[in-house]
């Protein structure tokens, strides 16, 4: 397989399809508050545990059941609840006092989420948003970000509640990331994006993911791929003035070598027969989160996939001017592939 050379340019390209004009919605109503669940977590009186805890219950009771059973993952008994909190309090109190420096003001990313929101207000009149955001601090083995959240972010959705994992976004040089059983857990293509600018996106996603149940089971490589980009391309418009960067969780650099070399990409795929594979083991290669996709060198970004897919979508909307997103989810990957006409 001819590899493909993605230089490292020194300039930012636009690229990446023609940007829709972007709705005014500063009338869209959307509520939402900010509590920060961590800082009465670690202000427990820790010698009046079981008082502490059920003070926590009084004023956080849907999350304080979600932080027990999902985050720390406790065993329903008082007695091993309150062992863990007390332990969990002391290993992570370094973790907590970080994180307040870095999140000293957490009204940008309130201000940044709520601002999606109204996007997603203004295409999807009928959709229930949550209401508050809650912060927390949780471990770094959490199952549910492992297993749930494939890229760690550490933000989960009950009702009207969306919990972010502070953990998870204290900057990519915090010292704890490169910790080696950390690493194991979040390599660095991973926790390059434990940043506080990645929050309102991952934020999105997860709304995404509930808003939309991408159908990608026995579906064929380039299937798979126009079901990323449709979520690409819903992020898009639910942030549209969010670095592209961000929403694909590429580097610059790699996002910059994408958009130059679109056709090139797009002309790997089809001369080597890959669009209509089937092949789990085929199909990871382009549609999973690494450090780059080894056939098409160290330069390129990993999950290469979804940028392709977005493309195509870009490129269908583009066709279908009166289409809404709506219109957009209810098409079928097939059906859009093959009435795009994609040709880079």
């Amino acid at each position: 397989m001819k590899k493909i050379v993605f230089a490292v340019l020194l300039i930012v390209l636009i690229g990446c399809g023609t940007k829709k004009q972007i709705p005014d919605v500063s009338k869209v109503q959307v509520t939402l508050s900010t509590q920060h669940f961590e800082q009465d977590f670690f202000a427990m009186d820790t010698t009046q545990i079981d008082t502490s805890i059920q003070q926590l219950f009084n004023k956080y009771p849907v999350f304080m059941v979600d932080f027990l059973q999902n985050i720390l993952a406790s065993n329903p008994q008082p007695d091993s609840i309150m062992q863990n909190v007390k332990l969990f309090t002391s290993a992570y109190h370094n973790v907590y006092i970080a994180s307040q420096q870095t999140f000293g003001n957490f009204n940008d990313v309130e201000n940044e989420i709520k601002q999606g929101f109204k996007f997603v207000k203004h295409y999807f009149p009928n959709y229930k948003l949550p209401t508050q955001l809650v912060t927390y601090i949780g471990p770094w083995d959490a199952m549910f970000m492992l297993s749930n959240n494939a890229n760690g972010s550490g933000i989960m959705r009950d009702e009207n509640i969306l919990g972010i994992g502070l953990q998870l976004s204290m900057g990519s040089n915090f010292p704890v990331y490169q910790d080696g059983a950390i690493q194991a857990l979040y390599p660095a293509f991973i926790s390059k994006k434990f940043d506080k600018k990645y929050i309102a996106s991952n934020a999105l996603n997860v709304i995404i993911d509930d808003l939309y149940n991408a159908r990608t089971l026995g579906k064929p490589l380039v299937e798979q791929m126009i079901e990323a980009g449709k979520r690409l391309y819903l992020l898009d418009a639910f942030l549209p003035n969010t670095p592209d960067s961000i929403k694909t969780g590429y580097t610059q650099a790699q996002l910059n070598g994408c958009i130059k070399n679109e056709a090139n990409i797009w002309n790997f795929f089809i001369t080597n027969d890959l669009l209509f594979v089937n092949e789990p083991t085929i199909i990871k290669d382009y549609m999973t989160e690494a450090p780059n996709t080894p056939a098409l060198g160290n330069e390129s970004p990993g999950f290469i996939g979804k940028f392709v897919g977005w493309q195509i979508v870009k490129k269908w909307m583009q066709k279908n001017e009166k289409k809404s997103l709506n219109d957009l989810l209810n098409t079928s990957s097939k059906e859009i592939f093959e009435t795009s006409k994609y040709k880079p």
